[in-house]
């Protein structure tokens, strides 16, 4: 087998949506930057190979990039890697790397059979649901960084170069965002399969209110039911807290429908996507809130035809588009008898309009029985409209997995 990247068939093993620098949901490095620190960031994978490579983006950077160095390990336990497991990623066979504004770059394939250590071991870095740890170098000041806001992951940062240091002590410095990594791509030498399902939306399908480091998403727990029904196969999470279907935000990303493609139908190895977003166009106008701005109060057919656009989006590539349910909201700061007859009347339509190719009823899944206006108390994180964990259990457990 050759080891040239363009011989390898690749598919996305672990992938998040970047947004612009921004203060955001919580404190977070994306507007300083970087410099002569050592970032270090723990994804779990959903696929499986025996190379991979990592994407970086400078989709949001004002000036290029430079990446001193990085490398990819077995993850051991927060900011430590396993002894043996450390491999030095290159980029066009060089250690380091300069991405334009606005471009993304590959990494060279990786190996990643285990190499001799005190504590050897033949396991192999990526079969699914492994941790993975990239760490990234930069020496240099990097300005305001691309990043993912709301990971519901640590990530760590250490001064000087601690690429293939395998003590977490020196990373003392700890946010829940992702920088400029974009995805972990995975090949195994075979042939090209398109067998990866996307959850595409905003903060419920990104996560919010789930247990930090615990990887108990919607995306994960959907994951873990498709191989344990023995359908494994590749979940990646493309959702952006607070984005909205019609509308770009500074603070919360561009909008669906023009981030389709390219979180979505570009990633290599997609067979179907799941929906879930257009909530927040219905209840930012609800409220006067700054970085709930733009809040444009949109009528259910503005948010129909978004949908449609992606449902056109997705067929032209071939992609299979299943269509959530909006979940229950009242209780929160923008519900109002206003909002709710909207959701209701986009729910409607995704239930009985036929045009979507399968329907993923969230919203029962997760209602309250006796106020189906509202999230059940037993799935309700605390905020009236995102779940807890066992909330997003039962969101898995509602997608038909036939459907993918």
């Amino acid at each position: 087998m050759k080891d040239s990247i363009n011989s390898l068939a690749w598919h996305t093993g672990w992938a998040a949506s970047v947004q612009r620098p921004s203060e955001g949901f919580h404190p977070n490095w994306s507007l300083e930057g970087f410099g002569d620190h050592t970032l270090r960031q723990v994804v779990r994978v959903t696929g499986s190979g025996t190379r991979a490579r990592i994407r970086l983006s400078n989709r949001y950077g004002s000036a290029p990039l430079e990446v001193t160095g990085a490398t990819l390990a077995r993850t051991d336990k927060g900011a430590a890697v396993q002894k043996g497991t450390v491999r030095r990623l290159t980029f066009g066979g060089a250690a380091s790397v300069r991405i334009p504004a606005g471009g993304e770059v590959h990494s060279d394939a990786a190996e990643l059979t285990a190499e001799p250590a005190a504590e050897p071991t033949t396991e192999p870095l990526t079969e699914p649901f492994a941790s993975l740890t990239v760490s990234l170098y930069f020496a240099r000041p990097t300005g305001p960084a691309t990043f993912h806001a709301q990971a519901y992951a640590t990530a760590y940062r250490a001064a000087g170069d601690r690429l293939t240091d395998p003590d977490p002590a020196a990373f003392g410095e700890t946010t829940q965002s992702w920088y400029h990594l974009a995805a972990v791509e995975l090949a195994d030498g075979g042939p090209a399969r398109r067998e990866a399902v996307v959850a595409f939306g905003d903060s419920i399908t990104d996560g919010f209110g789930s247990t930090l480091d615990a990887d108990r998403r919607y995306p994960d727990a959907l994951a873990e039911r498709l191989a344990a029904a023995g359908m494994p196969r590749p979940v990646l999470n493309q959702g952006i807290g607070g984005n909205l279907l019609l509308s770009d935000s500074a603070w919360y990303g561009e909008r669906a429908g023009e981030r389709f493609r390219r979180d979505v139908l570009d990633r290599p190895g997609v067979r179907s996507v799941i929906v879930l977003v257009g909530l927040n166009d219905i209840g930012f106008s609800e409220v006067d809130l700054p970085t709930y701005k733009p809040a444009p109060d949109h009528p259910t057919a503005a948010l129909i035809a978004g949908y449609q656009d992606l449902i056109a989006q997705a067929r032209a590539a071939g992609v299979r588009i299943i269509g959530g349910t909006l979940l229950p909201f009242k209780g929160a700061e923008y519900h109002t008898p206003a909002a709710e007859a909207k959701r209701r009347e986009v729910n409607a339509w995704i239930r009985g309009s036929g045009a979507f190719d399968a329907v993923a009823d969230f919203a029962t899944a997760v209602a309250d029985p006796d106020d189906p206006e509202a999230l059940a108390p037993a799935y309700d994180s605390g905020d009236h409209k995102h779940p807890n964990d066992e909330g997003y259990r039962q969101m898995a457990a509602a997608v038909d997995l036939t459907t993918l």
